[in-house]
C-alpha cells in the first residue's frame, strides 16, 4: 500500500471540508432513515487471556444500533481483521472494507465518523486529522498524549464544528448522575478531599530483545507521531501503555475514569499544585512508568488523590468522596453513603456494557443531531474529556520531574518549571507532526 503523503492529504482535506461536512450531515442528520457510516481504527488484540483491544470492544454496541453502518475497519495489524469480520458477522452485519493505513478511511467520503482505538500516541493526530476530513470522533481514552496534544484536539472539534467524544463512559451514567445530584444538593456538606484508588494483579511483563516486525504489521505507521524505534513485543499491543514513548501509564490507563468522575461530580475544573510519589518497587521488567505511584492534585477547595498499586490483588472501591455529612462510596456496582446522611438510594447496579451502550448511543445522536455551524455536545465532550486526561498528565509530570508542580490553568503551563513544561509536549517524527495550529 503506498503511503498518503501528509500535506497532500491535509490540503485536499481542508479544500474539501466544506463540502463533506454538508453532505455528511445530509445523509446522518436530516435524513428520517439516515444512517451514520462509522469506520473503526484500531480493532486490537485477540490473543486468549488479552486485556488489550479496545476497538474489539466497542464494535459489538455500536455494530447493535440499527442507524449505524460500519463499511470499514482499520489496524496496522492484518492479523486482527478476521476477529473484527467475525463480530460484525456475529451481528448480522455484512463484510467491512479493510485499510491499513486510517488516513485513506479519513479520505473516503461515504464516512460520516471515526472510532480512535489507537494507542495513546495516535490519539491527537488521528483526531484533528479526522476533524479537518469533516469527521466526527469517538476518541478513546486519555484524550491525549501530553497536555498539549489535548488542547489542539479541542480547537480542531471547535474549528470544524465537530462532535467529538472521549470514551469515559460514566460520563453517560443515570447512576453516576444521581449521585453527582446529591454532591451538588448540599447534603453532604463541605467536602475537602477526595480519593480514588485501584489495585488489580498486572502480570509482569518480563524483559523481552528487540526482533524482528511481525509480517503483516506496518510498524512505521504503528510508530507514527514516536520516535523511530527497534520493534519488541513488550513496546507493542497493549504493553504499550507503560512506555512513555507512546502510553501514560496506570493513571491515564484507568487513573483517567476514576479522576474523571470526580471532576464530574465535584465540579472540579484544574489543580493548582500537584504532587506525586512513587516508583517501580514491584516489578523488574521492562515497564518504563511507576507500578506503585501516589499523586495529589491541590483545588482551590479540597485536595483530591490518586492511588495505583497495580500488584496488589484486588481492586476495591473506585473512589471516596469525604463529606462533613457523610462519605459518598463509588465502587463498581454503584454509590452509596456511610457515616452520615440517610440514603436509600444506593445507586443503580451497572456493568461496562451498559454504560458503553449509553455512551456510544448519545455519541450516534449527538452526530444526528446536529446540523451546520451547530453541534449538540455530548456527555463526554473533548473539552472535559482534556481537562480530565489533564490531570493524568500533570501526575506523571510531577512523578517524572521528582517535585511540586504549580499549575496555570489560564496558560495551561507550569508555573517557573522549565522541566516541566518540555513534558507537556513532545517532539514528532515526520510526517506526523500535532500541528500548532489546527
Amino acid at each position: 500500500m503506498t503511503a498518503v503523503d501528509r500535506r497532500t492529504f491535509l490540503a485536499s482535506s481542508a479544500a474539501s471540508v466544506a463540502g463533506l461536512s454538508a453532505r455528511s450531515y445530509a445523509r446522518a442528520a436530516d435524513s428520517p432513515n439516515g444512517k451514520v457510516a462509522l469506520a473503526i481504527i484500531g480493532i486490537g488484540s485477540t490473543v486468549p487471556g488479552s486485556v488489550g483491544g479496545r476497538g474489539r470492544q466497542l464494535i459489538p454496541p455500536f455494530a447493535g444500533f440499527k442507524d449505524v453502518d460500519i463499511p470499514y475497519l482499520c489496524d496496522v495489524d492484518d492479523s486482527f481483521f478476521p476477529f473484527g469480520q467475525k463480530l460484525l458477522a456475529e451481528r448480522q452485519r455484512p463484510e467491512a472494507r479493510i485499510e491499513k493505513d486510517f488516513r485513506r478511511v479519513l479520505e473516503a467520503k461515504t464516512v460520516d465518523a471515526v472510532v480512535v482505538a489507537m494507542p495513546d500516541h495516535w490519539h491527537a493526530l488521528a483526531t484533528i486529522w479526522a476533524c479537518q476530513a469533516g469527521k466526527h470522533v469517538y476518541c478513546e481514552k486519555p484524550a491525549s498524549h501530553n497536555l498539549i496534544e489535548g488542547r489542539r484536539m479541542v480547537e480542531a472539534a471547535r474549528k470544524y464544528n465537530r462532535v467529538v467524544q472521549l470514551g469515559t463512559q460514566s460520563r453517560s451514567s443515570p447512576s453516576l448522575a444521581r449521585a453527582a445530584e446529591l454532591v451538588r444538593s448540599g447534603k453532604l456538606g463541605k467536602i475537602p478531599a477526595a480519593r480514588a484508588w485501584i489495585g488489580g494483579s498486572r502480570p509482569d511483563i518480563g524483559k523481552a530483545p528487540d526482533a524482528a516486525v511481525p509480517a503483516g504489521v506496518d510498524y512505521n505507521l504503528w510508530l507514527g507521531p514516536a520516535p523511530e524505534r527497534a520493534f519488541s513485543t513488550n513496546r507493542f499491543h497493549y504493553r504499550w501503555h507503560w512506555m512513555w514513548d507512546y502510553g501514560t501509564g496506570e493513571l491515564g490507563n484507568n487513573g483517567i475514569h476514576a479522576l474523571d468522575r470526580l471532576r464530574w461530580i465535584l465540579g472540579l475544573d484544574a489543580p493548582t499544585r500537584i504532587v506525586a510519589a512513587g516508583g517501580k518497587f514491584f516489578y523488574d521488567d521492562d515497564q518504563e512508568t511507576p507500578d506503585t505511584m501516589t499523586v495529589t492534585y491541590q483545588f482551590p477547595m479540597c485536595s483530591v488523590t490518586w492511588d495505583h498499586r497495580v500488584w496488589s490483588k484486588g481492586t476495591g472501591p473506585v473512589a471516596e468522596v469525604y463529606g462533613e455529612h457523610g462519605t459518598l462510596v463509588l465502587g463498581r456496582d454503584g454509590w452509596r453513603v456511610e457515616k452520615g446522611i440517610e440514603a436509600s438510594d444506593k445507586g443503580d447496579p451497572k456493568g461496562q456494557g451498559t454504560e458503553d451502550s449509553i455512551h456510544q448511543r448519545n455519541f450516534i445522536d449527538c452526530i444526528k443531531n446536529s446540523s451546520g455551524s451547530t453541534v449538540r455536545r455530548p456527555n463526554a465532550d473533548i473539552e472535559e474529556g482534556h481537562k480530565s486526561t489533564r490531570l493524568c498528565h500533570l501526575g506523571n509530570i510531577a512523578f517524572r520531574t521528582g517535585r511540586a508542580v504549580r499549575f496555570d490553568a489560564r496558560t495551561e503551563t507550569c508555573i517557573d518549571d522549565a522541566e516541566a513544561n518540555r513534558l507537556l509536549g513532545r517532539s514528532y517524527r515526520e510526517p506526523f507532526g500535532v500541528p500548532k495550529t489546527v
